[in-house]
């Protein structure tokens, strides 16, 4: 049975601008032929069990010839697979797509092509600039500056180019940028004609410069700005001032490292990333099951006996209500017992499960819910948490007459992270702030810095911290919180990070 390729444009780079249908077709597919894409999440989209076979090329290095590449989507096909050929920005402006279709057709394997947002359209966007403006220019061109080196001559008129004004996108000129603009000025455009450069458009690490035809050049040069980028020439160029509105987040340009693990860093990656981060994924832990289920199952078995049932954590609320369905039960299960959760986070966990807490502490500490839980001397309460929970909640239920049962319902173990790039960050000065989100996110981070030889210091970077709990961890390690969310929940994170970079700009972490 015949195959099929699909050539599928990724966009300019941000991963939320693949499309949906594209999205669709990864998820399907045997296997994914892709171009250089800077960012891993674009393959972490497509079908786990996918072969993925990297055929890109940068500059004058390539991996595969296009002849060859052109012959494996054949061979892929022809063994009746789903093919994907993942094309950075879109597959027919500049992308080799058009041959690539035609030599499919040529051969008779079916294909399909799914537009993706080109990266002049993600570049003038993300750099602020009006590809077209009533006032300034009615019509767009794009042009490549890298043409087939086995052309004898160009085929563009730079003439034409000059003369008929507009907005000018050069694709890949960057190493000929003086040449581009010199062939424009001496064909009639005026020295004065503002440019913009925009490399690693619509990324994190998205760097722009602007000049004009006649010193874009040097700037280009003075702030090494390299490829991949594009040059956009013309009066909108002007725009950018008052549009610039990514460059312009709060967080834009800096450098944070999230240690929370890895299945569970999403939310706050996404925030930040929203504000305009970029991120260093430094997992500082892991959560595993129980090593052995029996004292879970035996406090499930007997769950209707207890007055309160208390989880301080979503990932608590995951383990113990998972478990019960695996073993048969649902809510009803806690039958007349009574709830309690820190923080809404798990109380909205608990939600998932048809369960509502009857108690949540305004300040979501583990004090604050043993202070304020109404528990009668001889009430039964089962403590469902993790292997690592400190003794001070418990103890202050006995004191007050409780019975407590102390279960670990998962267990928080220490996980390796990439200690290199976490170093050359902190080494080249990137590294602007490091945020916690639990004490042991703190402890097992900072064992495994040191083991490394890397020494994470307070005054060369921000440390961020979630709550009362984690900020002493840090504490008794010698170092002090640059700031403590105020709301202990990830949203409440994020805007204590937006207050201090917002108080301290110009500071020594910014």
């Amino acid at each position: 049975m015949m195959g099929q390729v699909t050539l599928l444009g990724a966009g300019p780079g941000d991963v939320g601008l693949m499309t949906v249908r594209g999205a669709q077709v990864l998820a399907r597919a045997d296997v994914v032929i892709y171009d250089f894409l800077a960012d891993p999440a674009f393959l972490a989209m497509a079908n786990p069990a996918a072969d993925r076979m990297y055929v890109g090329k940068s500059g004058a290095m390539h991996t595969m010839e296009q002849a060859e590449i052109n012959e494996l989507l054949v061979d892929q096909a022809r063994q009746g697979k789903r093919v994907v050929r993942l094309k950075g920005g879109d597959p027919y402006i500049f992308g080799r797509g058009g041959e690539e279709a035609e030599f499919l057709a040529e051969r008779g394997i079916p294909f399909a092509v799914i537009p993706g947002i080109a990266s002049a359209l993600g570049a003038s966007a993300y750099a602020g600039i009006p590809l077209t403006d009533r006032k300034f220019a009615s019509s767009v061109t794009f042009v490549t500056g890298h043409e087939d080196p086995s052309k004898v001559t160009t085929s563009i008129n730079w003439k034409a180019l000059a003369e008929t004004g507009g907005t000018l996108v050069v694709y890949m000129g960057i190493r000929n940028i003086s040449l581009i603009a010199d062939l424009l000025m001496q064909n009639g455009r005026s020295g004065t004609t503002p440019v913009a450069v925009v490399q690693w458009a619509t990324q994190l690490y998205q760097r722009s410069v602007q000049g004009t035809l006649a010193t874009v050049a040097g700037i280009v040069e003075t702030e090494k700005i390299e490829h991949p980028a594009l040059i956009i020439v013309g009066e909108v160029v002007g725009s950018r001032r008052g549009l610039n509105w990514f460059e312009n987040l709060p967080l834009f340009g800096k450098t944070i490292a999230v240690t929370r693990a890895v299945d569970q860093a999403g939310s706050l990656v996404e925030l930040l990333g929203a504000q305009g981060a970029r991120l260093i994924q430094a997992p500082a832990i892991r959560i595993e099951p129980p090593a052995d289920w029996m004292e879970v199952d035996e406090s499930i078995q007997r769950l209707g006996s207890y007055d309160w049932t208390v989880f301080t954590s979503v990932n608590g609320v995951k383990a113990f209500c998972g478990r019960l369905l695996a073993l048969g039960y649902d809510a009803r299960h806690f039958g007349a017992g009574h709830i309690a959760a820190i923080g809404e986070p798990t109380a909205e966990a608990l939600l998932a499960y048809g369960l509502k807490a009857d108690y949540v502490p305004k300040v979501y500490t583990s004090a604050s819910l043993a202070d304020g839980l109404a528990v009668k001397p001889g009430d039964r309460v089962l403590l469902a948490r993790a292997d690592i929970g400190t003794a001070g909640l418990r103890v202050s239920l006995v004191e007050k007459g409780a019975v407590v049962d102390d279960v670990a319902v998962y267990r928080t173990l220490a996980a390796d992270f990439d200690v290199a790039a976490l170093r050359d960050a902190l080494t080249d000065g990137r590294l602007q702030g490091i945020t916690f989100t639990s004490a042991s996110t703190v402890r097992s981070f900072l064992e495994k810095t040191k083991a490394a030889g890397l020494a994470v210091d307070d005054s060369s970077c921000a440390l961020f911290s979630i709550g009362p709990e984690t900020s002493q961890a840090l504490r008794e390690a010698g170092l002090a919180p640059a700031r403590e969310a105020g709301v202990h929940t990830i949203p409440g994170l994020v805007d204590a990070i937006l207050d201090y970079y917002r108080s301290t700009r110009g500071a020594k972490h910014d």
